[in-house]
Formats: C-alpha cells, sequence, structure tokens
C-alpha cells in the first residue's frame, strides 16, 4: 500500500485515517496558530540541548512504548537527546495542559494517542482545546482495536450483535478503559448509528474489564489487538470485528467493520506528536522530516507489526486535519447520544 503519496495528495490509508470512525466536516479554514512561515529555530540550531517527549499516562502503557520508540530513534537520526517525561493522571489532561502551557520553542512535546481527542471532546474538565493549543507535528502510526465478546455470548458477528441488541435493549453490558476514551466512545458510535441500547460499564482500563468478560460479568469489549491478542489466541474470549475499514494483518481472518455490515463506523487508535502552539515551522519541520524517517526504519516498522499498527508518515497539515476530524466527529457523537461525563 502506497502511503507516501505525491504532493498535495492523500493515500488511501491516509485518506481512511481522516474519517476517524465518523463524518465530520472539513469546510471549515484550519485553526492551528503557528508562527510566521519565516521564524527561525532557536539559536539556528534545532535541538541543542534535551528535547522533552511528555506522555500523559502512566510508565508502562502503550503509549509510554510508543514514546521511548521514538525518542530513541529521533535522537539517533537527529544526533540529539529525546527524554520522555510521564505525567499521568485525569484521563491524560495534567501532561496534555501542561504542555499547552510550555514555551513553543521545541523542547517540549507531547506523544498523542485517541485520549487527546475523545477525552476533549467528552470531558468539560479536560480543559484543553485540542486545535487552538497546539501545533501538529507528524503522525507515527496507527491501528484498529478489536471488538471482542464473552465466548458464550449467542452472537459471532456484528450483525448478529446489534440483532441481539436490538432484541434486548440494555441487557449486554460493554466494558471500556474509563469513561471518555476511544472504548467508550466507540460503543456510542456503534449505539448511534444502529439504533441500539448496550449498557456501557467504565472500568480502570482493558484489563480488568477483560477479566470480567472472561468471567462472564460483561458480555463485550474493544481493546487494542495487543491486549487482546492472547485472550484470543487461547479461546478465551471471541472477536467480532476489527474497527477499522480494513482488516489488521495481526488478525487477518476477523473482518472489518466495512465487511461486518457496518460501513462507517471505521476507529483507530493513533500515535503523534504535538508541540504547543506558537512552535516554529522550521522546528516543526526538521521534527517531521525526522519522524517520517524514523518510521520508515526496517526495525521500527517490525516493531509496529508486533504491535499490531502501521506507520502513517505524512505533513504536519494532514496531521492537523486528521486531528481536526476526529475531534469534530466525536463531539458530535458526544452531542448526538447526549452525554454526560464529569
Amino acid at each position: 500500500m502506497n502511503i507516501h503519496p505525491k504532493k498535495g495528495a492523500l493515500s488511501r490509508r491516509q485518506a481512511l485515517l481522516l474519517s476517524a470512525g465518523a463524518a465530520a466536516s472539513l469546510a471549515a479554514p484550519p485553526v492551528w496558530a503557528q508562527a510566521p512561515a519565516s521564524a527561525p529555530a532557536p539559536g539556528g540550531v534545532y535541538p541543542d540541548r534535551a528535547v522533552k517527549i511528555v506522555v500523559p499516562f502512566a510508565p508502562g502503557a502503550g503509549t509510554d512504548a510508543m514514546a521511548r520508540l521514538i525518542a530513541q530513534k529521533l535522537g539517533e537520526s537527529m544526533n540529539a537527546t529525546f527524554v520522555v517525561d510521564n505525567r499521568a493522571g485525569a484521563s491524560g489532561a495534567i501532561g496534555t495542559q501542561f504542555v499547552a502551557q510550555s514555551p513553543a520553542d521545541g523542547y517540549t512535546l507531547l506523544l498523542v494517542a485517541s485520549p487527546f481527542t475523545t477525552v476533549a471532546a467528552s470531558l468539560p474538565s479536560a480543559n484543553y482545546d485540542p486545535l487552538r493549543q497546539f501545533t501538529p507535528v507528524g503522525m507515527i502510526a496507527s491501528g484498529p482495536l478489536v471488538w471482542a465478546a464473552n465466548t458464550k455470548l449467542p452472537a459471532n458477528s456484528m450483525k448478529e450483535l446489534v440483532a441481539l441488541a436490538k432484541q434486548k435493549p440494555g441487557a449486554l453490558n460493554y466494558g471500556s478503559a474509563g469513561a471518555g476514551g476511544v472504548n467508550h466512545l466507540v460503543l456510542e458510535l456503534l449505539k448511534a448509528r444502529t439504533g441500539t441500547f448496550i449498557t456501557h460499564i467504565p472500568y480502570r482500563g482493558v484489563a480488568p474489564a477483560t477479566m470480567d468478560m472472561i468471567g462472564g460479568q460483561i458480555q463485550l469489549v474493544t481493546g487494542t489487538i495487543p491486549a487482546l491478542l492472547p485472550f484470543i489466541k487461547s479461546g478465551s474470549i471471541k472477536p467480532l470485528a476489527v474497527t477499522s475499514a480494513k482488516r489488521s494483518s495481526a488478525l487477518p481472518d476477523v473482518p472489518s467493520m466495512t465487511e461486518a455490515g457496518l460501513p462507517g463506523i471505521d476507529v483507530v487508535n493513533y500515535f503523534a506528536l504535538m508541540a504547543p502552539t506558537g512552535t516554529p515551522p522550521a522546528i516543526v519541520n526538521a521534527l517531521n522530516a525526522a519522524i517520517n524517517k524514523v518510521v520508515a526504519l526496517p526495525d521500527v516498522v517490525a516493531r509496529f507489526k508486533t504491535d499490531a499498527v502501521e506507520a502513517a508518515p505524512g505533513s504536519p497539515a494532514l496531521l492537523g486535519h486528521f486531528i481536526e476530524a476526529d475531534y469534530r466527529a466525536w463531539r458530535n457523537v458526544v452531542k448526538t447520544q447526549n452525554l454526560k461525563i464529569e
């Protein structure tokens, strides 16, 4: 698949990313605020000291692992030091707010994943604006979640799941990694598009939700493929579909949402770097070029395959459009479902 489009064009992969799970209008002009195009890097050389990559989650999480990989590779590529700084709390809002308030000099960056947009769209207490307080630097990778069910659930496909949910409104229980996260909102998107009612039960992470699903306390979860794959392989749970518009090479026998008869409900988890608004374009472009180089390295591609994600290189502008589409789409889901999350 071509993921390096000609200038001004989108590859199929990048076009799919822009859908991000729900229809969103891109007619409005971009709202990204940047320094003038001629603004130089501080001191004329970048970077000339350590660059901090803030991860708004605890060590050990998938976002943290991605940040450490990218920090190492960017350091090697740019002959500089990149360090990871974990600032967890408030569903990622604490670390995100910290970066938003940091100097726009290229020395404090934010490693974002799907909560960057879902939390901002659904939690008023998030207290940050993903469009106005950040400058896009570059997309790193993306991959789908997987819908999984208790093995005793009398539904072996998404169509059968929707039919069962319509027969028994509210009887099915779905566990998420927490209110306002992508695991929660992908359920709300499904409910909005299919007119079903499935009970949402928030957990402190996908792992305890998965254990309860295996035990029969709940019937459904979505999670990243690496998190659920061991249970799928052991037969402890059964996969129904991956959340993207195409199949995942990590689960080649599991249908996509389009193949499952639910086109337009495609959702990806993503990883990207953002900087505070006003970061000079010279710095942004230097980082973007390094990211695009790093994600093409054979060992990085191999690591991505293990993590069931694909490299998603592109320009800062492309990432900006993706973030805008994703944020506005999730806000529409929150509004449609009348979600009140505090």
